[in-house]
């Protein structure tokens, strides 16, 4: 049996100090659930505490979901990762990019080559984030980006293929592949899933992974029958100081299109799970979900020097880039896990990661925002690998 005391303590410290209001982790290996700590309130007005059911608000984790049922449908043979976009979603086919003349001009041309799947997948398709028009755009991109989406809310809520077929008239920044830039790519990537399934993601996420996996605690939706366990999104104001927020607020069935961009609500333990699938190559309690190779390729580094210089930062320090997920190359900026370990953050406060040499996988999680992620998830990280490895 290992020891997680010491995990156990820096949960209770994170909440008697203030830095969170509450949070979980779990523990995975061997297809069971080793280890499972809480500590502080899901929901601090009727002090209901964190436990092993409470269900918390993924964000952008919500995507690694995706990139696996995606990995499943390459197995199938029907698509690969060099297909442009357009033979799937047409109104790609003619994309075009900006450009600065010498002049100091901004300009638009048609691209060298198709945005590709890969382009998608990896986030080097030119396309930033633009789920709400931008009040100051940064670039001309995300200036017509803000465009498409003051349009399609004039309508009401937008499905994500509404978005996705809106944002083809987008010039994208940059030559696909040349850069990476966290975006769209992501919704490029669902709205594929949804074209090659013919079904909204979130009923693609229940078949393909919630019922086959068994997770309980897990929903793309706020329903009668779970919204006693989902955690309250919080913002921070000060240590120990927070109040609801409706940051990456969860929607009841009724409120949105069925095709609207989902938004995982999911336990620690549940979380883990599915990343336990995943290191252990594809395979939970006998069953396979998918190819150890695919697995292997999901998270291989897909970035080069120049894209590398536009991921690293502070927080990713270490890190590569894949098909949707984050890998370690190296352990030199203090990383004290096995090269290859793979995974995601959460913008509400979650880090999942899996270790593909001791098959082990870890999901933290924490709703609050600013979520102050370098703090909390490198130092749940360095506990949790000294107690593993």
């Amino acid at each position: 049996m290992k020891d997680f005391s010491k995990m156990d303590n820096l949960l209770k410290r994170f909440v008697e100090e203030g830095t969170n209001p509450g949070c979980a982790v779990a523990v995975m290996q061997g297809d069971e659930l080793i280890y499972h700590g809480e500590a502080g309130y899901a929901d601090i007005a009727s002090e209901r505490k964190v436990d092993v059911h409470s269900m918390f608000s993924q964000a952008s984790t919500t995507k690694l979901f995706t990139y696996a049922i995606l990995g499943m449908i390459y197995e199938e043979g029907k698509f690969l990762f060099s297909d442009p976009l357009y033979y799937y979603l047409p109104e790609w086919k003619n994309s075009r990019k900006y450009i600065m003349r010498p002049n100091g001009d901004i300009d638009t041309v048609p691209l060298e080559k198709p945005i590709t799947i890969r382009d998608a997948v990896a986030m080097m398709c030119g396309l930033p984030y633009c789920m709400m028009p931008a009040v100051n755009p940064s670039t001309p991109t995300l200036a017509a980006m803000s465009r498409q989406m003051e349009e399609l809310l004039k309508k009401g809520p937008s499905t994500i293929a509404e978005e996705v077929h809106a944002m083809a008239e987008v010039p994208v920044m940059f030559e696909p592949g040349s850069h990476w830039l966290y975006g769209f790519g992501s919704e490029i990537t669902g709205v594929l899933v949804e074209t090659f399934e013919e079904k909204p993601l979130r009923e693609v996420f229940k078949d393909r992974l919630i019922d086959p996996l068994g997770l309980e605690d897990a929903d793309t939706f706020v329903r009668p029958e779970n919204k006693n366990r989902i955690v309250t999104n919080y913002a921070k104001k000060g240590p120990g100081k927070f109040e609801p927020t409706s940051y990456f607020l969860s929607a009841e069935p009724d409120s949105v299109p069925a095709g609207a961009r989902p938004n995982l609500l999911i336990s620690a333990r549940d979380f883990a799970v599915f990343m336990q699938m995943l290191a252990n190559g594809g395979t939970y309690k006998g069953k396979k979900f998918l190819g150890s190779g695919t697995v292997a390729m999901l998270h291989e580094n897909q970035l080069g020097p120049v894209q590398l210089a536009d991921f690293e930062n502070d927080y990713l320090a270490g890190y590569g880039y894949g098909l949707g997920f984050r890998t370690l190359l190296t352990q030199k900026y203090g990383h004290n896990g096995h090269l290859g370990d793979f995974g995601w953050t959460g913008g509400t406060g979650i880090w999942v990661e899996a270790d593909p040499v001791d098959k082990f996988a870890v999901a933290y999680m924490h709703n609050m925002s600013p979520n102050e992620e370098l703090y909390h998830h490198h130092r749940v990280r360095a506990v949790i690998n000294g107690i593993m490895l």
